[in-house]
């Protein structure tokens, strides 16, 4: 069984303050409770001013934080991370239009790269888990069922799909700071947090380059 972990970094939208990149990112363990541990390891030393918000967020979080976090990370055995980054500067105008289309388009790349590199073992059923995010209730739902198709066209093993809350799935904190990390490098040319986890990175797509 593959555990994979799915975050999103930056928007869909096309106006002056938005961000100029959008990406996706996953995080695949075997073991399920690898990431959650991190998690907790990081947490319990924490002040309590750092734990108001009641979880992890890399954008919240000091700069002391998210190197410990991902040092740790970058620890963990068996860690995989891939992405897809969108450069939202060559997206054709009519397209921008279609963030439903986009939002799938972009996750599904990420995951026929998953598919196609060779990551996932023969009869390894697939379990995704969601950051249910701010995006809108449809996209999510779209998604959801355009990938579980997608995937079964390509994959005769087991693939299930669930949309969790941060707060609830801690693994899917620390994508979240993994996925900060990416979003750094290319919204702002930083790549001090980039260069902790970047062994772990196994792909890194570029879309529209």
């Amino acid at each position: 069984m593959a555990y994979i972990f799915l975050d999103e970094s930056g928007d869909l939208g096309f106006k002056k303050t938005s961000s100029r990149w959008f990406l996706f990112t996953i995080a695949m363990v075997s073991t399920p409770r690898s990431l959650e541990r991190v998690i907790k390891k990081i947490w319990r030393p924490l002040k309590k001013k750092h734990k108001k918000l009641g979880e992890l967020h890399a954008y919240h979080a000091d700069d002391i934080t998210r190197t410990r976090m991902l040092k740790k990370l970058n620890e963990l055995a068996g860690l995989k991370v891939l992405c897809v980054i969108l450069n939202k500067k060559k997206v054709y105008v009519d397209l921008q239009n279609q963030k439903n289309y986009l939002y799938n388009y972009t996750a599904n790349i990420l995951l026929d790269r998953l598919h196609s590199s060779g990551k996932l073992k023969d009869g390894e059923s697939i379990h995704l888990y969601i950051d249910r995010k701010d995006t809108k209730k449809r996209l999510r739902e779209n998604l959801i069922q355009y990938l579980t198709t997608s995937m079964e066209d390509r994959r005769k093993e087991r693939f299930s799909v669930e949309l969790h809350t941060s707060h609830e799935n801690k693994s899917l904190q620390a994508v979240d700071f993994i996925s900060w990390a990416i979003f750094r490098k290319y919204e702002r040319g930083e790549y001090e947090f980039y260069e902790i986890i970047k062994s772990k990175i196994t792909d890194e797509k570029l879309l529209f380059p």
